[in-house]
């Protein structure tokens, strides 16, 4: 019987990363510093492996192969079993939801959409992401799209003179803003943010830019200029924050809806309910605390925690610790 899942985190320590996913969200990081909190995840080797109830060390790859259609409903299960899909991309969760603690700036990237990540060896989903910010240092900067008229030819020639950083748009976020990276789309997360990252279950990356830095042995990180170049829609532009209509307490906001996921947002003091339409849902705490009906563990969801709601299940109740509470949810449509 299905119920709602939370997940064991899984921590990536790349060279950006800092300590705020421990003095934050209160992740259990270590003494190292991460860059990356994986809550939920079906890629590879990467898998997220269920914490409580009769269900407690089964991975997310197992439930979709003993409970697929139940945790995922039927459009989403038909989907990720269509036999369009290449061997190696299907029966895969769709989603991939993280926490990222970017301490230095990341990297200049671009991810590939289907078609190009269907190309490549092996396979990939494409990567459309989507990030929430969840706290901004002073001055921080997101990079995201190139400049107005920006052409290939002449981000060639800035790639070759080191200077990409001209040609990429930028603005200064502030807390609970929405950026919505298609993919095709280069990209940057500036120093001093700490974002929610809702995004295809792909982790296809190509880089042109890293700063001029180097790793712990002293070398530069590998950069992809030519799939780069490929991968990247030259015609998108800027990007800026999704504009979302904040609602009245108590009541769900559609954020952001694309062909890939959707991510709504509620800000409660009492007892809202959400799920119970075939689909399921992710959610993730970005403030407060609350109780889920159903929840196997029987303890609090505080900010950074996650969860995973099957879409067999009928509504649940989401119920308030103490005081105000922000819940993300991400969602397939269909």
């Amino acid at each position: 019987m299905m119920y709602p899942l939370r997940f064991e985190s899984l921590f990536k320590r790349y060279i950006w990363g800092g300590h705020r996913l421990a003095e934050v969200l209160k992740k259990q990081i270590g003494e190292q510093s991460a860059a990356e909190s994986w809550e939920i995840v079906d890629h590879q080797d990467n898998q997220s492996v269920v914490s409580f109830g009769d269900l407690a060390g089964k991975s997310l790859k197992q439930l979709i192969a003993d409970h697929g259609l139940d945790l995922l409903g039927e459009v989403a299960f038909q989907q990720i079993s269509s036999n369009d899909l290449p061997p190696h991309l299907k029966n895969r969760f769709p989603l991939l939801l993280k926490f990222l603690d970017a301490n230095r700036n990341l990297s200049v990237q671009v991810h590939p959409d289907d078609a190009m990540g269907a190309r490549l060896s092996p396979p990939d989903l494409g990567k459309t992401e989507a990030w929430y910010v969840m706290h901004a240092d002073p001055g921080s900067k997101i990079f995201a799209g190139l400049k107005t008229g920006t052409t290939q030819a002449a981000f060639q020639d800035a790639i070759e003179s080191n200077n990409t950083e001209s040609l990429l748009h930028s603005f200064e976020p502030k807390k609970g803003d929405c950026v919505f990276i298609q993919a095709g789309t280069l990209h940057a997360i500036g120093s001093g943010l700490l974002i929610a990252e809702i995004q295809q279950a792909s982790n296809t990356t190509f880089r042109v830019y890293d700063w001029g830095r180097v790793d712990d042995s002293g070398m530069p990180r590998p950069l992809h200029i030519a799939k780069a170049i490929e991968a990247t829609d030259f015609d998108r532009g800027p990007v800026t924050p999704e504009v979302y209509r904040t609602s009245p307490l108590n009541q769900w906001q559609a954020i952001l809806d694309c062909d890939k996921f959707a991510m709504n947002r509620v800000v409660f003091d009492k007892p809202v309910e959400t799920g119970g339409d075939g689909r399921f849902r992710i959610l993730a705490v970005t403030q407060g605390a609350m109780t889920v009906s159903g929840d196997p563990s029987g303890l609090p969801m505080n900010l950074g925690d996650t969860m995973l709601l099957p879409a067999c299940l009928a509504p649940v109740t989401l119920n308030p610790v103490n005081g105000d509470v922000e819940v993300l949810e991400f969602l397939t449509l269909g």
